[in-house]
């Protein structure tokens, strides 16, 4: 436990999985955090809720439910809450439902973080994170993917607006002088995830006695990366906003990543081990929007923050059954 500090920190989508994770972890080492979440019905809102339970047995967490593609509300927020620092992570998530549903991507990913920076603009902060996503990289042939990358040819309209907000985001920071840093995430995992994620489906459909559906006949990489170490790696990227550099602009990209990317089939083997019955697959085609394999270089972050993921595929799936064996009573 840290010296308990009274700089604010306001997390947006503080309800979400990676959200509730961070705020957990900084009010564990004694900061004031502050977070805001508009509890939308993307996936089971009673989920969000059990999240924000825990968090509201800190007494240094305070919660506003709001949207923040709302001026209004975003400005109200800042007004109030008077951040120091800000780490933005509500968005629209998933790649396969952007196909369907563009316009929740636009309002939230879009509209959202453009009322985030505009009042940092006029309430400046120490630092500005943003979750960024490894899926800006595309259908890569070239691995591990950098930050260095050229990355201009999105192939979902989720990984068109990411990148849109790193352009954002860079913009600002070089026309109003804004501390930011960008987070490229890859495949988080872990207790408390986010039912739309493939290990959770998986999970449930196995629990069920339910087919799984695996795509690309299961021809897939993933650098999955555990919640955990994760949140670890934001906390210290949090108190170290970037300096300037030879044109004068504090912005920095960096990914969070394992380093270490899983084939499905082993995966699902894991997963299978770790709840104790085995999974009924079904396999299909590639799905639009999909790619074939993440993997992170994550030289940068290692550089920079000393990152280093402990968490093995193993370990880490062990630790989600576990949590979803009592949270939902099953096994």
């Amino acid at each position: 436990m840290t010296k308990r500090t009274d700089k604010p920190i306001l997390v947006t989508g503080a309800a979400g999985f990676i959200g509730f994770h961070l705020c957990r972890r900084l009010l564990q080492s004694g900061h004031l955090v502050f977070g805001v979440d508009n509890l939308n019905n993307y996936y089971d809102p009673s989920l969000k809720r059990a999240r924000l339970d825990e968090l509201r047995a800190f007494t240094a967490f305070s919660f506003t439910e709001g949207d923040l593609s709302d001026q209004a509300t975003v400005e109200t927020l800042f007004k109030d809450v008077k951040p120091k620092i800000v780490v933005h992570l509500a968005a629209q998530a998933g790649v396969r439902y952007s196909i369907d549903h563009p316009r929740a991507y636009i309002e939230s990913n879009i509209v959202g973080f453009f009322n985030v920076l505009e009042a940092v603009r006029y309430h400046p902060v120490e630092h500005l994170l943003f979750a960024s996503s490894s899926s800006v990289y595309g259908s890569r042939e070239e691995t591990p993917f950098s930050v260095r990358d050229r990355v201009d040819r999105p192939i979902s309209l989720y990984a068109a607006t990411k990148k849109s907000d790193e352009l954002f985001a860079y913009t600002y920071s070089h026309l109003y002088g804004i501390p930011s840093t960008g987070l490229r995430f890859f495949t988080v995992y872990g207790p408390f995830g986010r039912p739309d994620m493939a290990y959770f489906k998986f999970t449930k459909a196995i629990f069920e006695g339910n087919t799984i559906d695996v795509f690309n006949n299961g021809d897939m990489l993933r650098d999955f990366t555990y919640i955990d170490d994760v949140t670890d790696c934001v906390e210290r990227v949090l108190h170290a906003p970037p300096k300037a550099d030879e044109n004068g602009d504090r912005y920095a990209l960096y990914n969070i990543g394992n380093n270490r990317p899983v084939p499905l089939s082993e995966f699902i083997e894991t997963l299978e081990k770790a709840a104790g019955k085995p999974a009924i697959k079904r396999y299909l085609p590639m799905q639009a929007g999909d790619v074939q394999k993440t993997y992170a270089d994550i030289t940068e972050t290692v550089r920079d923050f000393g990152f280093s993921p402990t968490t093995s595929i193993s370990e880490g799936l062990f630790k989600f059954v576990e949590w979803y064996r009592s949270f939902y009573r099953v096994g």
